[in-house]
């Protein structure tokens, strides 16, 4: 009899492991406090996980196959997957145990020695459930000076004839990023996410959250995620059908009190298995083909999936682990309360943390642009921040966390990933946004007690950072408006940023 086990981002009846599993196999699932506490992930992150590999749970019972489920409070439960893989191992009948390879660079050290500390044979499969390899992705980097998503994502394109019209893209262009930047337009009628009423299953969950897991950051409720593959499919086509049609358009725009704008929410939903990528584009692509959606909202989704989700998982394995202690602008302030406590007198870090705190969620550019944006211009700690975002997002796995973070929001990696760092003053914020109209500081003022923060911070952080930015054929410009400042105009960056960046520190009210 072989075990197989399935971690909680697994959870597909297509996954590796189990394509040839019979009902005489045992299938391992477990709740253990290693995976939900190694960094103290979100209360909706933990019972979203939790009750979808419940039902998943069900439905491979329900499919023939004998589930062994093992819950967070069981008295016997070890707290970790080798311990519950042990505790299975040393009753007779066992002969291999057979799994699919995880996502995070952790698990599988762990897995590889495995075999010696169970003694019986170890099989990790890969997973297929992406549509590009790790061996696939370095062989389309090797030799490579740059490793652009762009280049990457075109091939993918071509290797899939996704909106492909013979040998070229269908419209003639690759790439529409430049239609989807439109601020915010007044009187949107955003349709609402999907929700899911929690079922009984999932009230148990919560129960068992608030119980065990108060201290985690993060709201419980209103809980409304989708638990079930049935109920993921629902939410896809929800926003194929609902807000698709203008997601390009306002894919960058942010509203106050609209956390959810015109994006999908299914990036948990595909990083846990519930869906599949290959899907969810040929959903996407359909619309265009029947008129109800335009090609730059369709590209755009679409690029999301094949070229960033896929490239992000190569430059991880391609980097791992070296890439994980990446710090090439040595930033080293910690990472402010604010973060957790959403207590600012910066109505765009309030917005955005409050709505992280609520719903687990914030859309790509509430992460990029605001929360890591100022975290790239305060000179924050890249460790702190990777496991803020790791903790803080139902959608969030080293795998697709780290090269988020430590390349794109921090340039940590020097620009192995991004041409130059995103950052920002509190003009991009401005036109991005409605938030600058509810705030304390003016947008508009450059310096003193009034000032927009991010508007010094942003020049302080060109300055203090001459050495190793300089160069950058891209931040040439910004050093040029630089080098013109008068003197007496960059010792008030300075100080305006040494006095704010010292209040972070002392943990003040900022």
């Amino acid at each position: 009899m072989k075990l197989r086990l399935i971690l909680g981002d697994q959870l597909s009846l297509s996954l590796a492991s189990l394509t040839d599993a019979t009902a005489d196999d045992l299938l391992l699932m477990c709740e253990v406090r290693q995976e939900a506490t190694y960094v103290k992930h979100h209360k909706k992150k933990i019972v979203f996980l939790f009750s979808a590999m419940r039902h998943f749970a069900t439905e491979l019972s329900d499919n023939g196959f004998h589930v062994h489920y093992v819950k967070y409070d069981d008295p016997e439960n070890t707290g970790s997957l080798l311990g519950e893989v042990r505790r299975i191992t040393a009753q007779p009948g066992i002969s291999e145990v057979v799994l699919t390879a995880p996502g995070e660079y952790r698990l599988s050290e762990d897995f590889a020695g495995w075999a010696d500390a169970l003694g019986v044979p170890v099989t990790v499969r890969e997973d297929d459930r992406f549509l590009s390899t790790p061996t696939e992705f370095s062989d389309w980097a090797e030799g490579r000076k740059q490793l652009r998503m762009e280049y990457f994502y075109r091939d993918m394109r071509r290797k899939y004839s996704v909106l492909m019209d013979q040998d070229g893209p269908i419209g003639g262009q690759w790439n529409y990023d430049a239609e989807n930047r439109k601020p915010p337009a007044t009187g949107l009628n955003v349709p609402d996410t999907f929700r899911a009423p929690p079922d009984l299953i999932t009230q148990d969950v919560m129960t068992l959250v608030e119980t065990h897991f108060a201290d985690h950051f993060g709201d419980l409720l209103p809980f409304h995620f989708a638990v079930t593959r049935d109920q993921a499919l629902h939410a896809l086509d929800t926003f194929v059908a609902n807000r698709l049609n203008k997601f390009g358009d306002y894919q960058d725009a942010m509203i106050q009190g609209e956390p959810w704008m015109y994006h999908s929410h299914i990036g948990l939903y595909l990083n846990c298995g519930l869906l599949n990528p290959l899907e969810c584009i040929e959903r996407a692509e359909a619309a265009y083909h029947k008129g109800t959606a335009p090609l730059n909202a369709v590209e755009g989704f679409i690029r999301q999936i094949l070229g960033w989700r896929e490239y992000v998982r190569g430059i991880y394995w391609l980097k791992m682990p070296e890439y994980k202690a990446m710090n090439f602008l040595d930033a080293k302030r910690p990472l402010p309360d604010l973060y957790w406590t959403a207590d600012t007198q910066m109505n765009c870090m309030r917005q955005c943390v409050s709505e992280t705190k609520q719903n687990a969620y914030a859309h790509h550019i509430q992460r990029l642009m605001v929360l890591g944006n100022f975290a790239l211009i305060a000179g924050l700690d890249p460790d702190e921040v990777n496991n803020w975002y790791l903790l803080v997002y139902a959608d969030a796995y080293e795998w697709v966390e780290l090269p988020n973070v430590t390349g794109m929001i921090l340039f940590a990696d020097g620009g192995q990933m991004a041409s130059k760092p995103y950052a920002a003053s509190g003009s991009y914020i401005n036109k991005m946004s409605n938030y600058c109209g509810s705030c304390k500081y003016k947008v508009t003022v450059k310096n003193g007690p009034n000032a927009c923060p991010f508007n010094y911070l942003y020049w302080d952080f060109i300055g203090r950072n001459d050495a190793k930015l300089r160069g950058n054929p891209r931040m040439g410009f910004m050093y040029k408006t630089l080098d013109r400042m008068s003197g007496e105009k960059r010792d008030a960056i300075k100080d305006d940023a040494h006095r704010f960046l010292k209040a972070i520190e002392n943990n003040e009210k900022v």
